[in-house]
């Protein structure tokens, strides 16, 4: 129980606290309120950390495990800080078809990461969605919040080196 204290005095200095009891309060302290604070906790972290979802848990009267597991459930929840640059991957069944397999496994390499990871130096994180809408683009990926395609393997890794290239400093 000394732990789970620790961990919830980790949080109380930290002020994006203030917005996720704020939206906590203003609910009421529902447990039916769950997705909501969840969604506002994860725009004040960027991430719903373990030690939140325990502090959720707790203020709402939730077990952790179902916190976690509605956390866990819908794909727009994240469990670790996301990258500064984003690259989705259609994998729906359009793109699939033509291609996307290849596209993400292109991605994978030049990133050197797999897909739901995120880069040592936080720049990329690199993901897959079951469809992003847009069948008559596919295959197709967005990079941060543009959508891109018909995609191909090489215009893919382009467009993602474009996205990461650093401006280099003229001395």
């Amino acid at each position: 129980m000394s732990g789970d204290c620790c961990e919830h005095a980790l949080l109380a200095d930290d002020p994006r606290l203030k917005l996720v009891e704020r939206a906590m309060k203003r609910l009421q302290y529902q447990p039916d309120a769950l997705i909501e604070v969840l969604h506002t906790a994860q725009e004040a972290f960027g991430y719903l950390s373990r030690e939140l979802l325990s502090h959720v848990a707790a203020q709402l009267k939730l077990p952790e495990s179902q916190v976690f597991g509605v956390a866990t459930f819908y794909h727009f929840f994240t469990l670790r800080p996301k990258g500064e640059h984003s690259c989705i991957v259609c994998t729906g069944t359009a793109c699939y078809v033509k291609g996307a397999g290849e596209i993400l496994g292109r991605l994978e390499q030049a990133a050197g990461i797999k897909a739901g990871q995120t880069t040592a130096d936080g720049r990329l994180s690199l993901g897959t969605a079951r469809c992003l809408g847009n069948c008559s683009l596919a295959p197709m990926m967005m990079l941060d919040d543009t959508v891109h395609g018909p995609e191909s393997p090489d215009g893919a890794v382009d467009k993602l080196n474009r996205l990461l290239e650093v401006p280099h400093e003229q001395g």
